[in-house]
């Protein structure tokens, strides 16, 4: 019989795919066996019920519908998650334990993360119920097209603050700052090879600008895998450091609650809350990452956000205590500049070159993840309706060069981590992990599945908890800014 199928070899490997659009349609050939579009195979149900039109060619029938689709695995969208978190944060959370104390600083630590995992799991839900393809359109879908534009705003300016931070960093560790000096100028003493801004231009244009100019975060998965790798040597040095002085008995004993005797101290806490609940914010990349997800689906998206806040839980509360048992009342805002002087045992220098190359390295490789987010931001902010950036390499190019322009010169003018982490943890960083995902849920939660009344209390209490941080934050910054 004649039949438009071909003998095989027995050892041949061969895909057979879609490829003719047609049964991807609503036409008649395609309602022979119904697709499952979500998971992407066939979704056979009783035979006797399938309704099955005359004239259809059997021949022609395609033996699987729907796509092949190939994505990052679960480790790969754990890697680039946790490399969304784990960035500058973890440089001043030592100094919030200067503030804070020991005790309520590690509370806080594991608060923060549980509230960051809700809201999470809250976005990726409504998200996927609206079919949003990003952190914007779910914005919109939920409370409209004003707040949409007002949410891309925020991952501009948080994001932009953020990637600033890290070339403050590593401008630090390089060339050294007013009361710490860098490495350049240890191994060849003072001339323009220290030079701050001139280090800081060479680090942007021969390794941030190529990884920046890649156009998918899929194509980050391996750089992510080693940032991570690398903020855990960090944390292994610095705990093992910690623990070789403690045991010595050379650690001065900690403070274990937060200082109230001064106003001073009052101002620091109202303004070391929201630089804590920066540390947590990667919101704008879960929807790239779950997009990009082989099999996408809300309970594979749960579990890469549970493993990734388990692993920065561990990651920050380490490196917070460690630190600051290593340096005490002397911890600085960035810490990785406290890693200049003898740390009081054998091979010093050695870890303390290690701690300090590590981390801007870290820090090189986290830079892309977060310039990604900041890129669709702005094209989807001024670039709407146009071409998705994967199909317009110039235009992906062009806003990468202009970005890394602003960020470096901006890198400039502020002055230290802490002036960037305060500011952006009071506005931009409250609103992208906290209030627009509890908004988001409360108000979806009408139109399709509800939440439940534990839910419901958790997303009015992160609501609230987030408007009072912002609003205290915000009031502290100003009136720091007076004293």
């Amino acid at each position: 019989m004649d039949s438009n199928y071909s003998v095989l070899p027995k050892n041949s490997n061969t895909e057979l795919q879609v490829k003719d659009e047609n049964f991807r349609s609503g036409s008649a050939s395609s309602r022979l066996i119904p697709i499952d579009h979500e998971l992407g195979y066939v979704k056979p149900h009783n035979a006797d019920d399938l309704e099955v039109d005359d004239d259809i060619d059997f021949d022609n029938l395609p033996l699987v519908f729907g796509e092949n689709k190939s994505g990052s695995g679960i480790h790969g969208a754990v890697f680039n998650l946790t490399t969304s978190v784990i960035g500058a944060g973890i440089m001043a959370l030592p100094a919030t334990m200067k503030v804070l104390g020991l005790g309520l600083g590690v509370v806080l630590i594991i608060l923060m993360g549980f509230l960051s995992e809700l809201s999470v799991e809250l976005l990726v839900r409504f998200a996927v119920q609206c079919k949003a393809s990003s952190y914007g359109e779910v914005v919109q879908a939920a409370l409209g097209r004003t707040w949409r534009i007002l949410s891309e705003i925020c991952i501009i300016v948080n994001n932009a603050g953020v990637l600033v931070v890290y070339l403050i960093i590593m401008g630090d560790v390089m060339s050294g700052s007013i009361r710490h000096i860098g490495v350049f100028d240890q191994w060849l003493g003072h001339g323009f090879w220290d030079h701050r801004k001139l280090l800081i231009l060479v680090v942007v244009v021969l390794f941030l600008a190529p990884l920046c100019a890649l156009d998918k975060i899929e194509s980050l998965s391996l750089t992510s895998a080693a940032s991570v790798a690398l903020a855990v040597v960090f944390v292994l040095v610095a705990f093992t450091v910690a623990f070789i002085k403690l045991v010595e008995g050379k650690v001065e004993p900690p403070r274990i609650v937060p200082d109230l005797g001064s106003n001073k101290a009052i101002l620091d806490l109202l303004v070391v809350i929201p630089i804590m609940s920066n540390a947590y914010v990667c919101h704008f990349n879960v929807q790239p990452i779950y997009n990009e997800l082989e099999g996408p689906s809300p309970q594979k998206m749960n579990y890469v956000g549970r493993v990734t806040t388990m692993i920065c839980i561990l990651v920050y509360a380490s490196t917070a205590v460690a630190c600051y048992l290593l340096f005490g009342k002397d911890t600085e805002a960035d810490v990785l500049t406290n890693f200049d002087r003898d740390l009081g045992i054998r091979f010093s220098t050695s870890l303390n070159y290690i701690v300090r190359f590590g981390y801007i390295l870290h820090l090189v490789l986290v830079f892309p993840v977060i310039h990604f987010s900041l890129r669709q931001a702005v094209d989807a902010l001024f670039f709407e309706g146009s071409a998705p950036l994967t199909e317009s390499r110039k235009r992906c190019l062009v806003l990468t060069g202009v970005l890394l322009g602003l960020i470096y010169l901006g890198s400039t003018m502020i002055p230290n981590i802490w002036t960037a982490f305060k500011f952006t943890g009071a506005t931009t960083a409250v609103s992208l992990g906290f209030t627009f995902p509890a908004l988001i849920a409360l108000r979806l939660s009408k139109e399709g599945i509800g939440l439940n009344y534990w839910e419901k209390f958790l997303s009015w209490t992160m609501l609230t908890l987030a408007i009072i941080v912002s609003i205290v934050g915000v009031i502290g910054n100003i009136y720091s800014l007076k004293t």
